[in-house]
């Protein structure tokens, strides 16, 4: 199989990185992104992980991919898949109350953008991650903005993941 990448962007501060899917390592996720892409949805930044930015959206898998290439320290330019439950997110102290439901599940696209990151919720423990891509251009400028999202907020702005073909 040829090598395959996406376009992951901040929409509104028009910044994007390059990444490759990680095919050989994670061939599950990686299909059920692919086959799901473009997905854009309002950017969250981390608030447990430390330099992480995401984007929830409903179940896309035909069956959630199993815990390939699992991570609990991500590295930046990781790309992780997680799937929650949505009583696992839908409380107020993450701040989806009025979006996730229980019921149903919950996918989390995240993007890492710094070093010294560590997967440990307060409420449940260690979340391993699934590393399926890695940014192998345009981190730094993406590092930039993820660090202005922080810090002016992420109010208005979105996350996308596309093709490149």
């Amino acid at each position: 199989m040829a090598d395959r990448y996406i376009e992951v962007s901040l929409v509104k501060r028009q910044v994007h990185c390059t990444a490759k899917l990680l095919d050989d390592r994670a061939p599950i996720t990686c299909a059920a992104v692919w086959d799901a892409l473009p997905l854009a949805n309002d950017v969250y930044h981390a608030k447990y992980a430390r330099n992480e930015i995401y984007a929830l959206f409903p179940a896309f898998a035909s069956s959630e991919p199993p815990l390939e290439n699992p991570t609990v320290t991500p590295i930046p330019g990781d790309l992780c898949y997680f799937a929650f439950s949505g009583t696992e997110l839908g409380t107020q102290a993450y701040g989806y109350d009025r979006d996730v439901r229980p019921g149903t599940t919950v996918v989390d696209l995240a993007l890492f953008y710094e070093r010294n990151n560590l997967l440990l919720n307060g409420d449940v423990g260690w979340v391993p991650g699934i590393v399926w891509g890695q940014v192998v251009e345009g981190l730094d400028a993406m590092a930039e903005a993820c660090n202005d999202l922080w810090r002016a907020g992420a109010l208005g702005e979105s996350l996308s993941f596309r093709r490149m073909e």
